[in-house]
């Protein structure tokens, strides 16, 4: 069988984004996957034939990366796999250089999101420099979404004949078996959360942090709570930058900080309506996982996100960053049932028609074996 390698800065991306795509492609090809594996429990990865501790490190590190990078040179040389395929910047910058010295013939990296979107100056200048250096060193780019790709080529980091988008998009697709919509458990969470039955909830999945706009988000939510005193704010996720402190010094009621969660599938379904108010995002795949519970989408008009709703068929978008924009369509979905119930049936039928999990890993296998036919 023909070899892959996967390569991560963290296993957990394996986890949240890979597992579907090793189950369909170990079925025709040898997997391994490198990682930094920092305990026993992340070597148990599904579908994986073999797994390699190499300490890839998310920030820049000179010594520590030039560490990695020969580390990856040789684990290459040795396995002589077919494919090295990357995902996030500082893996995908390391695994195509050492994947490029060590003549793997397919090297294969995949675009998520550009840190550098949202910086300034030289920092920003540099990120991009260091993008263009892992683009020269591949074989093959895929972009997870249409518009990001788009925004790639006009920074010219990418070209348009060598890159390309997967279907649809999205990485990983969504697990329409998880993501279903169920009464009794929306009822047992806004029990749970003391929500009462005429309560509209806006919901917040992600990482928060400035770039996700939350900030934009609670401001917009102080608005709309001194108008509706039955509205409430659940956000959901990792606190990244101590955003809830800097909520809490405004003073506004009715924020619910449930935290992260191993079941958002579960916790997302006690809200009405969610919001992703983002700056920057390579895809929003907390947009389709709300979308395929049913509901209704605010979300910003950053790219990333255009494959995720259809204007005002799944969703309503607004400017980045535009708070009254945001407050008017949260007032909008406040007081409009009906459009909310429009928006929200309408939309997990797009997801179902386009972002399913078994049909992005499809997609995958098909592009693997065309690429691998002749090697």
């Amino acid at each position: 069988m023909k070899k892959i390698c996967f390569v991560v800065s963290a296993p957990i991306t394996a986890q949240a984004f890979l597992l579907k795509h090793f189950e369909y492609l170990s079925k025709e090809f040898d997997i391994t996957l490198v990682a930094n594996f920092e305990t026993q429990a992340d070597f148990e990865i599904p579908f994986v034939k073999n797994t390699k501790h190499i300490a890839i490190q998310r920030s820049i590190h000179p010594i520590k990366d030039l560490l990695a990078l020969i580390q990856l040179f040789f684990f290459f040389r040795k396995e002589s796999f077919h494919v090295v395929h990357s995902v996030t910047p500082k893996a995908g910058l390391l695994a195509m250089t050492a994947a490029w010295l060590s003549r793997i013939p397919i090297r294969i990296h995949i675009f998520t999101g550009q840190v550098w979107h949202t910086q300034l100056g030289f920092k920003k200048q540099f990120l991009k420099f260091l993008d263009r250096l892992l683009v020269f060193f591949t074989t093959h780019v895929l972009v997870d979404g249409q518009s990001q790709r788009q925004f790639l080529i006009a920074n010219k980091i990418i070209t348009d004949k060598n890159s390309k988008v997967l279907g649809k998009g999205s990485i990983s697709g969504v697990d329409v078996q998880k993501f279903n919509p169920s009464s009794a458990i929306r009822n047992l969470y806004r029990a749970q959360l003391n929500f009462q039955h005429n309560d509209i909830v806006f919901a917040f999945l992600g990482r928060m942090n400035t770039d996700k706009g939350i900030l934009d988000l609670a401001k917009a939510f102080q608005m709309l709570s001194a108008d509706f005193p039955n509205v409430k704010l659940l956000l959901i996720g990792f606190d990244e930058e101590h955003m809830q402190e800097q909520i809490r010094k405004t003073q506004i009621d009715n924020i619910i900080y449930f935290g992260p969660t191993p079941k958002p599938q579960e916790v997302l379904q006690a809200a009405d309506v969610f919001c992703l108010p983002s700056y920057r995002e390579g895809f929003g795949t907390s947009v389709i996982e709300a979308s395929l519970l049913e509901l209704p989408i605010i979300c910003s008009d950053t790219y990333g996100l255009t494959e995720t709703i259809i204007e005002n068929t799944t969703g309503l978008r607004h400017e980045v960053k535009n708070v009254n924009q945001l407050y008017n369509q949260m007032r909008l979905l406040t007081e409009d049932a009906t459009t909310r119930s429009y928006l929200g049936k309408n939309g997990r039928q797009y997801v179902l028609d386009h972002f399913s999990a078994d049909e992005i890993s499809l997609h995958w296998l098909k592009f693997y074996k065309t690429i691998l036919n002749n090697v």
